[in-house]
């Protein structure tokens, strides 16, 4: 009974002790310098936006589809829309269309910054061009939004940079050290062979270069308002690692034959048991230090009473993971992710394959290697007689620092712009350009200063892309906050 009687006061005594806590567990209070107003010229970036929107920048794996004409336009249409950094900057192209735009600073002894865009789009799927409101390469501007392909993903970022970098110039702004701007030509292609901004992070590494930062997309600033939950907040994703990318065909052979003398499983039966061993045996789950903290950074900001669980997720996270698991957007947080996206059989419906395969895409978590995925396949597979060949891939990345002073910078801004902002560390799920910088730069981050709603976040890289007018003037002054302070010592 003593025992009974101890467990029932341990446990009233935690229940205090976890409601008290709620209470105290809010945003540490910080003082924020308000913003002085920056001087954006919001016409000319609508107008420039809408015009790149129309270059067909398109870039397809194979490089004899692409119109290499619409990047000499775009380069040509950046040179006439902004004079002063045509005149003031060094114009580089390395490759096709890969562009280093350098800033020279004040100080060479310090090193660089660079600021990262790519000028590639991706095509709009063949049957979907008239479901767009507005034609895809129209960039028309209805005065609420800027529509077409690249106006999320990201010439929205590319244009933005450059209005920045425009206006500093006219407004006399010398920055202390240099500045890149590194515009790759073919992001889209996911582990290309022929990566343009491998090619840019060559060349500089080449000269003995090193980056201070490196600045490219990734994180947005997301209007968060769940009822009861968590109210009216703004939350800033910055990404500082980003997952891995690996294809791998699976395939089985068999005798293969004329349809009517059929056997048992036939090639694509043998292969239905390796999804299922796929499917069935996922990555482990695993909560890392990152989305602990992304969550108890989000948990300090919800009500009372959800405050109550998220003030205890030490305790919670077994039971949180299991929930996530269940739910994929969430599990790609938690996990290597594993879809099987293709299959190929038979040539013709009356023959027996001789050889049927699938593709499988795996998003790898930092720490687990392209390497790793053939040995997770070849062990969760009963079928040894698999053949597993790797078609693309490249390895996560690593974390970049959450203290570095290109992080604060990023944090500060995001604060002072709105002091109902959750600054927030997170993993890419995609991958950027910015991965192939690692070489020559540390301290990696993935941010793009638009404030959007996660429903207009879906349309890129699908029907009816567009950005909001309203967010172009507060992403145009991050950027030139942005680049005075990155820039100086």
């Amino acid at each position: 009974m003593k025992i009974l009687y101890g467990i029932l006061i341990a446990l009233a005594v935690f229940i205090v002790i976890t409601l008290v806590r709620a209470i105290f567990f809010v945003p540490k209070k910080k003082e924020y310098a308000p913003l002085e107003k920056e001087n954006v010229d919001v016409e000319r970036y609508r107008k420039n936006l809408s015009e790149a929107i129309k270059i067909k920048t398109i870039s397809y794996a194979d490089e004899e589809l692409i119109d290499w004409g619409e990047f000499e336009k775009f380069r040509e249409f950046l040179k006439n829309a902004y004079p002063l950094t045509n005149e003031k900057l060094s114009l580089e192209i390395v490759g096709k269309s890969n562009l280093i735009y350098l800033w020279k600073g004040k100080n060479s002894s310090l090193d660089p910054i660079a600021l990262l865009s790519h000028q590639d789009v991706v095509p709009v799927s063949q049957g979907t061009e008239q479901d767009w409101t507005h034609p895809a390469f129209s960039g028309e501007d209805d005065g609420e939004f800027i529509w077409g392909r690249g106006a999320l993903d990201m010439k929205n970022h590319l244009i933005g940079v450059m209005e920045a970098v425009e206006t500093l110039i006219a407004e006399g702004f010398e920055p202390e050290r240099d500045v890149y701007l590194l515009f790759g030509e073919n992001e889209e292609i996911v582990a290309s062979e022929n990566n343009g901004a491998t090619a840019i992070m060559n060349t500089l590494k080449n000269r003995g270069i090193h980056l201070d930062s490196v600045l490219d997309e990734g994180g947005a600033m997301l209007p968060v308002n769940i009822k009861g939950i968590i109210n009216n907040k703004l939350l800033a994703g910055i990404g500082i690692a980003e997952k891995g990318y690996a294809d791998y065909e699976i395939s089985v052979r068999a005798k293969g034959g004329h349809s009517s003398q059929s056997p048992k499983h036939t090639a694509v039966g043998k292969l239905a048991d390796v999804i299922k061993d796929i499917e069935n045996h996922q990555f482990k789950s695993k909560m890392s230090k990152g989305v602990y903290d992304l969550f108890s950074l989000i948990g300090r900001n919800t009500t009372y009473p959800v405050r109550i669980i998220t003030c205890n997720l030490w305790l919670l996270k077994p039971l949180v993971i299991q929930i996530m698991k269940l739910i994929p957007p969430a599990a790609t947080f938690i996990r290597s992710t594993t879809g099987v996206t293709m299959a190929q059989g038979s040539p013709s419906a009356n023959v027996l394959p001789q050889k049927a395969s699938i593709t499988v895409n795996f998003r790898m978590m930092p720490g687990t290697s392209i390497k790793d995925v053939e040995t997770h396949i070849r062990k969760v597979v009963r079928n040894k007689d698999i053949e597993v060949k790797l078609l693309k891939g490249k390895e996560p990345s690593r974390f970049s620092p959450t203290d570095s002073r290109c992080y604060k910078i990023l944090e500060d801004l995001s604060m002072r712009n709105n002091p109902d902002t959750i600054v927030a560390p997170y993993l890419v799920m995609g991958g950027t350009d910015s991965c192939f910088y690692q070489p020559i730069c540390d301290n990696i981050y993935r941010f793009a200063p638009f404030r959007v709603d996660t429903s207009l976040l879906l349309t890129t890289h699908g029907t009816n892309e567009r950005l909001p007018v309203e967010c172009m003037e507060d992403s145009v002054a991050f950027f030139k906050r942005y680049i005075r302070l990155a820039s100086d010592k």
